[in-house]
């Protein structure tokens, strides 16, 4: 395989995660810093996936701590591994925060169905849990479209390592801020 079909590969696998919840990059690893500098790293559902800006979007709760973090350091990297290709991808770049109000977190919750927008009415992400104060299902999915938030990374690095039986394949491609393609090279695995 050569440079130009491995990357295309690779993100041809993440746009169709971002489509396919059975896909084995739809759940991709996170990795942030917090403010003790330890890495922190959580598991996230795709939900879109540009591979011509060579973008990766993913929803959370704005009071979680991977937000704050975020927003503190916006480097961070996706780490994905499918089983089924035998495919890792590591991702890095630089992650941008769309809280409620602004057009795209308010566009990409209303794309939400019901059961989903339900995610963000509990409290805080990793506190104790309190009893529900039950509000009507449809009340209490509205109520969480403030701390509903849209992360969008920006890929500057993605080193794709492809296992196989015989010689594995492991490659490097570095994008601009646009997501054009600058570099890329064959790595050893």
């Amino acid at each position: 395989m050569d440079l130009n079909r491995f990357e295309a590969a690779a993100w041809a696998a993440l746009s169709e995660a971002a489509a396919d919840p059975q896909s084995g990059f739809r759940y991709l690893t996170l990795c942030t810093v917090d403010a003790a500098l330890q890495p922190q790293a959580r598991t996230v559902v795709l939900r879109q996936c540009a591979d011509d800006r060579r973008t990766l979007t993913f929803h959370t709760d704005v009071r979680s701590p991977k937000w704050q973090e975020m927003a503190a350091n916006p480097q961070v990297t996706v780490l994905g591994y499918c089983h089924q290709r035998r495919l890792q991808l590591r991702l890095t770049g630089q992650a941008e925060c769309y809280a409620a109000g602004t057009d795209i977190a308010r566009a990409a919750w209303y794309g939400l169905p019901q059961h989903t927008r339900q995610t963000y009415t509990g409290g805080p992400p990793g506190e104790a849990r309190a009893i529900a104060d039950g509000l009507p299902e449809a009340a209490a999915a509205e109520a969480g479209e403030c701390r509903f938030g849209v992360v969008i990374v920006r890929a500057s690095v993605l080193d794709a390592y492809q296992l196989q039986r015989n010689d594995n394949q492991r490659a490097l491609f570095h994008y601009s801020f646009d997501g054009g393609l600058q570099e890329r090279e064959w790595l050893n695995p």
